[in-house]
């Protein structure tokens, strides 16, 4: 019997120095660096307005629609989103359906149709991610040529010199992470609260 007791002593001892040691030393050490080296992204890479007030993340996407899900003609417009109603952090997600999907491939065709009338352009011309959601549903990017081809809507919209806007759109493109992974993005939040400082400029 003493045996026993002896050894689920020593076992909630181990227990509980493996909880302070792992569970809430670790916890603090890996929040301390973070804090410490890269506080930005450990506070989820927030995006401000000049008067300092949060309207977003830099890492998900938001929609820029009305009440009724237009597209508002002064902003530029982020890729479709499948997350729940539209970049809903709780419910990230792509919509898990494949290239040869009846439903995909129709709401890409009327994805298409609704960007060439908006856009002023030949539906040939719209990007494929104009038609289509990301995997988690949230990416905040558009490609570049995405941004370029909404240039012409947004400045009109705005009564904006377009060549001012198109200027606005280059500053804006990131290149490849590492200069070889990925490809060149433009971050639409980013794009329009700097697009919004420049209508106000």
């Amino acid at each position: 019997m003493r045996t026993l007791l002896q050894t689920h002593l020593t076992a909630l001892r181990a227990m509980l120095v493996a909880t302070l040691v792992l569970g809430v030393g670790y916890t603090l050490v890996i929040t301390g660096a973070a804090q410490a080296l890269l506080p930005a992204q450990a506070n989820g890479s927030l995006v401000r307005e000049p008067d300092g007030q949060v309207v977003g993340s830099a890492l998900v996407g938001q929609s820029w629609t009305d009440a009724d899900g237009a597209p508002l003609p002064e902003w530029f417009q982020s890729r479709p989103s499948a997350a729940g109603d539209g970049y809903d952090g709780g419910a990230s997600s792509g919509s898990n359906l494949g290239p040869e999907n009846e439903d995909l491939v129709a709401a890409i065709e009327e994805r298409r149709a609704a960007i060439a009338a908006l856009e002023g352009v030949d539906p040939a011309a719209v990007p494929a991610d104009a038609l289509t959601a990301s995997g988690s549903g949230l990416d905040p990017h558009i490609s570049p040529v995405y941004a370029r081809l909404q240039v012409p809507r947004v400045a009109e919209a705005r009564d904006l010199p377009e060549a001012e806007v198109a200027a606005l759109v280059e500053r804006r493109i990131a290149g490849r992470d590492l200069g070889f992974l990925g490809d060149p993005s433009v971050n639409v939040i980013e794009l329009n609260l700097a697009l919004d400082e420049l209508a106000r400029g």
